[in-house]
């Protein structure tokens, strides 16, 4: 196996496990709240609360995630470029 196809299952396996945090995180969640509701007897209310939170929140943290990832692929493109950006002052 060569280094190209490491890199596509490796990327693949990193997306299956956000896929799963994505579903089974806010479901667990849920659960706590579908618990949460019976004992207070408002059942909808804390569950769907909890769960778009909770859902809200992995958004959020996989988008941060991502910008981080892209800035660092484009700080190490542009140091293989053997110069500075153009916010740096250097030539593009």
């Amino acid at each position: 196996m060569n280094h190209t196809e490491q890199q596509i299952r490796a990327g693949a396996g990193d997306a299956l496990a956000k896929a799963f945090e994505m579903i089974a995180t806010p479901a667990i969640f849920g659960v706590g709240g579908w618990l949460v509701d019976n004992r207070l007897g408002t059942f909808p209310l804390v569950t769907v609360a909890v769960v778009f939170l909770v859902f809200g929140y992995q958004v959020w943290s996989f988008a941060r995630a991502y910008s981080v990832s892209m800035d660092e692929a484009l700080d190490s493109r542009r140091a293989g470029y053997g110069g500075p950006g153009p916010e740096a002052g250097g030539q593009p």
